[in-house]
Formats: C-alpha cells, structure tokens, sequence
C-alpha cells in the first residue's frame, strides 16, 4: 500500500504540544520579567530569548520523566518511588539552576544590572527556584499520569465498544441461522407429504426450489443486508415452491415500486413473513387464498406489507418467523423500525417499516 509520509494531523498537534508549552511558558516568563523592568530598557530579543532556552530544556526533562514514570510510577503512591522521583527533583532543580546561571552570564540579558558572580548567582537561584522547580516536575508527572489514565480509558471504551458490536453481530447471526433450519425442517415436511401422496413430480418441483432457497442463504451467510430485488426474487422462488403445495388455493403477486428494488433490506427478510402467511392464512383453510407482496418508498423509510387472506390468529404473533425476524429487524435498526401485525380489508397484513438505504 502506498504511503505519501504524511503525518496524521492529530499525532503532529500532540508532537508539537509539549515543545510548543516550553517554549510559550519562556515567552510568557520574558514578558512578565521585561515588563517588570521597562525602565531598565533591556532588549526584548535577549530577554525573551534567554528565558525561551532557560526553559526549554524542560523540553527533554519532560520526556525523560515520561520514562520514567512509565517505569517506576506514582500511581499509587510507593515510597520507593516517591523517593527516587524526590531525588531526581531536587538534581534537576540544581543542573538546572546551574545551567540557569551559564546561560545568564553568557547572553548577558540584563545589561549592566546582569550578575556577574557564578557562585552566588546559583546558590540564590537554586534556593530561591526550587520550590518552583519541585511544583512543575510534579505537574509533569501528574500530566503523565493524566495522559496515561486518559489513554486507558479510551483503550477500555474501544474495547467495550467492539465487544459489544461482537455480541450484536453473533447474536444477529444466531438470529439467522435460527430461520434457517425452522424454514428447511418446514420445507421438508412439505416434501415428505407430497412422496407420501405420489405427487413426485411436485416434489422434485419443491426439492430444486428448496436447492435453489439454500444456496441463495449459503452465499449470503454472514451478509446483513442485500437488494431487496434479490429478496424478492428468492421471494417469487419460495411462493413457486408453495404453489406446488396448494395448486388450486395459492394465488400470490410481488408488486415492488421501481425505486425500492435497489432498497437495501436484511437478507431472508421475506421469507419469514411469506412462510407464516401461508402457514397461517392458506394452510388452514380449504378455500382460496391470496398472499401479496407491497413494496415502496414512504420518505426516508421503506415500507414492506405482507397480505395474506384469512383471519388473524392471537398465537401467529408468537411463531419463531415472526419472532425471529421482530428480534433482527430490532438488532439491526433498534428504535428506527416497525412490525405491525394487524386485520385489513378481509385478511392479515404484516407491515415492516425500516429506514431507506440504497445497497451498495
């Protein structure tokens, strides 16, 4: 894969981070001194630029406590490390006073008022700096800790978070293969009674759409969603199957709007819902009956209506189809979608309502 070197933005902000305060903290510092001493007419440039490198080398004083703390941390308080930081403190704070001190007589900030005595320039400056010097090492190391803390947290967040899109995944999954063998067991039974009356010919008819049925449930194992053209056409498939079953009481049309057919819909969604209008509205009766498909656009939403003639049975709300299919449609799109199973115009309809998306 190629890679043009370019850094990540947020991983540049974070490199920049710590050099950039230094070096503002020297600014602010140079300022705040310079202002103090205006009637000296000190020159900015060498004040500022003094006070930037006095504290700048807190630059890498920063990072090797950083180190440091990642190796003998404070968190929670140990005396050992209490100690070991206390006494790396306090030799910091001297190199520095120290360096402190190299850097004034050499750059000379202060004109005629610059000291000129190394000795007492950093016995006063060691003295009078190092609670200072403690204050910020400790900022540092709490700054440490902080970062790491943060850093943990987020680790404990993504991992929470692809756990819990693991589990939905698995149980989305389960969901499936659980229609999978509820509709094959069905389909068998269906074939066995056709053997078992000598209608052989419609059997075979059955077993190549069922053949049909599986690969197309096969080829989508861990998919979640596909066109719904596709759903409809192993829709027309399995209503072809059934047919077969009731030659003379099956009648069944698929009417999809032109734009829902790239709709983006869960894979084996129809099925379910054909195979309990059937098992439920045409099954049980010796008369005629109609199942019909609805499919369209309804705003940012697609709408799926399933019809079936016959009356509606209390206990068809609590079959694994309508079950299963309820759990997924739920899995997948939480509060945004609908099932309603209700009496219309003489039959049973099972609308299914869920948000519009185009399948890639």
């Amino acid at each position: 894969m190629a890679h043009n070197g370019a850094m990540n933005p947020r991983a540049v902000r974070s490199r920049l981070a710590l050099p950039g305060f230094w070096i503002l903290f020297g600014v602010i510092s140079g300022i705040q001194i310079q202002v103090s001493m205006l009637s000296h007419h000190h020159s900015w440039v060498r004040v500022l630029s003094y006070q930037v490198l006095v504290w700048a080398v807190w630059i890498p004083a920063s990072l090797a406590i950083a180190a440091l703390v990642r190796r003998a941390p404070l968190a929670p308080p140990r005396a050992g490390a209490v100690l070991l930081h206390l006494a790396l403190a306090i030799a910091f704070g001297v190199l520095h006073a120290a360096l402190w001190v190299a850097l004034v007589l050499w750059m000379r900030p202060y004109d005629f008022m610059n000291p000129s005595d190394f000795g007492r320039t950093f016995a006063w400056i060691a003295v009078s700096q190092m609670p200072l010097e403690l204050l910020l090492y400790g900022l540092v190391v709490l700054a440490v800790h902080a970062r790491a803390a943060l850093a943990s947290a987020r680790e404990r967040e993504l991992r929470a978070a692809q756990l819990e899109t693991s589990l939905a995944e698995a149980r989305l999954h389960a969901l499936e293969v659980q229609i999978q063998p509820h509709f094959l067991f069905n389909t068998l039974n269906a074939i066995g009674a056709l053997v078992r009356t000598g209608k052989s010919a419609e059997a075979i008819g059955m077993i190549g759409g069922l053949s049909d049925l599986l690969r197309y449930a096969l080829d989508r194992a861990g998919g979640t969603r596909v066109p719904l053209d596709e759903e409809t056409g192993m829709l027309a498939r399995y209503l072809d199957i059934q047919r077969l079953r009731f030659p003379d009481r099956l009648t069944s049309s698929i009417d999809v709007a032109p734009e829902a057919a790239r709709a983006a819909v869960p894979v084996l969604l129809l099925q379910p819902l054909a195979e309990n209008a059937i098992r439920h509205g045409i099954a049980r009766s010796e008369a005629p009956g109609r199942v019909a498909l609805k499919a369209f656009r309804e705003g940012d939403t697609l709408r799926l209506e399933m019809f079936n003639s016959g009356r509606l049975d209390p206990a068809r709300e609590n079959g694994i189809g309508l079950s299963t299919t309820i759990a997924r449609l739920e899995q997948l799109y939480g509060a945004r979608q609908s099932f309603v199973l209700r009496q219309e115009n003489g039959g049973v309809l099972a609308s299914v309502t869920i948000p519009w998306s185009v399948a890639s």
